[in-house]
């Protein structure tokens, strides 16, 4: 699958679309589950991932593991951006993505599916997960930072 047919199977408009960022937001927050969310959060950046790390990683290790691992390495590309225009080194996007990682795996395990709730309760419950996952993780990265 080329690049511009997975944007418009994830969004539903070819790249460039004025509905693209709405139809981004709208499919992502009213996922039916945290997984699924992924499926259509940043479609361009999300098709690299899956074609680049995800798939290469699933040659040596299990889908599970090559699924946090792509986390991480997606966490460990935003910290480099943090840190060169910080001038210090930061490992939380490492860490957030990590988190998030395991909570598509928890997720996934447990069958999670909103898919006969609304929309506003599905964007609810995935945004408190980002939010639940960010908010730990800046008190254990600050806890890590005190030590």
């Amino acid at each position: 699958m080329t690049l511009s047919e997975y944007i418009i199977r994830r969004n539903g408009v070819p790249m460039g679309s004025s509905k693209s960022l709405r139809n981004n937001l709208h499919r992502s927050f009213g996922a039916k589950n945290f997984a699924t969310f992924w499926n259509f959060w940043n479609p361009i950046f999300g098709y690299y991932l899956g074609q680049k790390i995800f798939k290469p990683l699933k040659t040596y290790f299990t889908p599970a593991i090559a699924l946090v691992m792509t986390f991480i390495f997606c966490g460990l590309l935003h910290d480099t951006v943090t840190t060169l225009f910080r001038g210090s080194i930061s490992l939380f996007f490492t860490l957030w993505f990590l988190l998030m990682g395991l909570i598509v795996l928890l997720t996934t395990y447990l069958k999670q599916d909103l898919s006969h709730k609304n929309w506003m309760s599905r964007a609810f419950v995935n945004l408190a997960i980002i939010l639940v996952t960010f908010s730990i993780t800046k008190l254990l990265y600050n806890f890590i930072e005190a030590s």
